[in-house]
């Protein structure tokens, strides 16, 4: 199918052209139809499918042709408020459709009087768009279709109640539309109360089938190795843009100066940043001047970059469907991708039970390190050498080993030095399958001797 066979309007289509758009993904092939017949919609699909087409095309086409007036998109995230409204923006320019982000943290004054002078598409956070719905700010927006984008990325943010009550405001004569990339019951329950009639599409499976360009590894590591093994990552793989996951803020701001000290092109993102600061930096990774993005899982919501090539778990998500959120992040539009995680034995069940609920082939993976040592890693050690303060018992240790050639002792020395250095150096990171077997093989010995002391002392 081509999208000429649409018909959208002559102004519209126009966009479509020069956006390159050629042939529709699934998404927009099975959607787009329906959407322009006027029916009620639940899709299910991820981030990267196409979606914002799927819905945005028709929606203008409907604008375009006088169909309808004003249409209402909203988001979990400012930044994926930002991004819907750029490519409907860019879609729509030539047909003359304008569009308003609305979202919090900034004043209400430019939203509120754009809005009245009858800008057709508003793309809004749920939080600031209730609140001007509740203090009759917007009471002339009626749009006559509404969208929910990532619908379960709202539920996730604790947004339910607040898209339930911005539903109270708008007219009951609308079109609905409702993507999600998972179909958990209170999203289907929000779609039996907000939707009427609606059609069912999915294709998940096709996304499923594109997520295998996407290579998944593991690493087995100690926790002291993280840091060495993310460096040593980041140096060995050919990447693009990548993003790497953490649990904690702090873990975030650490991890970043760590990584900006050593001279990567790296910046962090999480809930505390302030919104300007946030867009900055945001900003600058799409543009590629900044390649590395150190995030927690909730500030990456609603991010969606091209080319992102790898995307690295520094810790295990707390969760399967965080782990494919996360992945999701790379693969997209057919593209290879790389998603990586370290996990120490201790975290090796909870990715077998990752592994086994979302069905992904994952290999366990090793980096090897050259033989010879390079002269950054002979200047590394040269460093932590003369920064060793001198033990107290050194004199009398020498004074034992007296009887040896000096510098034959003092090769041996520097040779046990270099030896406990060498995880920092150029060594193997990661335990191969032996390795890994056998400390799983100890830490489950353990494990069950604990279970069995615990008993008998129950029964004492």
């Amino acid at each position: 199918m081509k999208f000429s066979e649409f018909n959208f309007h002559r102004d519209l289509a126009k966009g479509v052209k020069i956006a390159g758009f050629r042939e529709p993904s699934p998404i927009q092939e099975m959607a787009i139809p329906l959407v322009m017949e006027g029916r009620d919609l639940v899709a299910q699909a991820h981030t990267g499918t196409g979606k914002t087409a799927a819905f945005g095309l028709p929606m203008m086409d409907k604008i375009a042709k006088g169909e309808i007036e004003r249409a209402l998109v909203i988001t979990p995230t400012r930044e994926l408020a930002t991004q819907v409204s750029d490519e409907l923006y860019h879609l729509g320019r030539f047909a003359g459709i304008r569009t308003l982000t609305v979202y919090g943290g900034v004043g209400y004054g430019r939203q509120i009087a754009l809005i009245h002078k009858g800008v057709q598409i508003v793309v809004a956070t749920p939080g600031r768009l209730k609140d001007l719905y509740k203090k009759g700010k917007i009471d002339s927006f009626n749009p006559e279709i509404v969208v929910l984008d990532e619908a379960d990325e709202m539920l996730d943010m604790g947004f339910l109640d607040e898209i339930k009550e911005i539903f109270e405001y708008i007219p009951q004569t609308r079109q609905t539309l409702l993507f999600s990339a998972t179909m958990p019951r209170p999203i289907k329950e929000l779609a039996e109360h907000i939707l009427y009639n609606p059609e069912f599409i999915s294709v998940i499976g096709e996304e499923e089938t594109t997520n295998n360009v996407i290579e998944q590894r593991y690493y087995v590591i100690n926790e002291s190795q993280r840091d060495e093994a993310i460096v040593k990552l980041l140096e060995t793989e050919e990447i693009n843009k990548c993003i790497i996951f953490c649990r904690m803020k702090r873990e975030v701001d650490r991890l970043t100066e760590h990584l900006q000290a050593l001279g990567f092109n790296a910046a962090g993102l999480h809930g505390d940043l302030e919104q300007q600061d946030r867009e900055v930096i945001i900003k600058s990774y799409r543009r590629g001047e900044s390649k590395i993005m150190v995030a927690t899982d909730v500030a990456a919501r609603g991010l969606d970059v091209k080319d992102v090539t790898h995307v690295f778990n520094y810790h295990i998500p707390f969760d399967p469907q965080s782990y494919v959120h996360r992945i999701g992040r790379t693969g997209r539009a057919g593209k290879s991708g790389q998603a990586i995680t370290l996990v120490t034995t201790e975290e090796f069940r909870e990715l077998q039970r990752i592994q086994k609920e979302v069905g992904a082939e994952m290999r366990l993976a090793t980096i090897e390190g050259g033989s010879e040592l390079d002269v950054d890693a002979l200047d590394y050690l040269a460093d932590q050498l003369r920064a060793v303060p001198v033990h107290t018992q050194a004199q009398d240790l020498l004074e034992t080993l007296s009887e040896m050639d000096r510098e034959l002792l003092l090769e041996k020395l520097v040779s046990a030095f270099i030896a406990c250095e060498s995880h920092a150096v150029g060594s193997q990171i990661g335990f191969d399958q032996q390795k890994v077997d056998e400390m799983l093989e100890s830490y489950e010995n353990e494990q069950k001797a604990t279970r069995n002391n615990n008993r008998r002392k129950k029964r004492r």
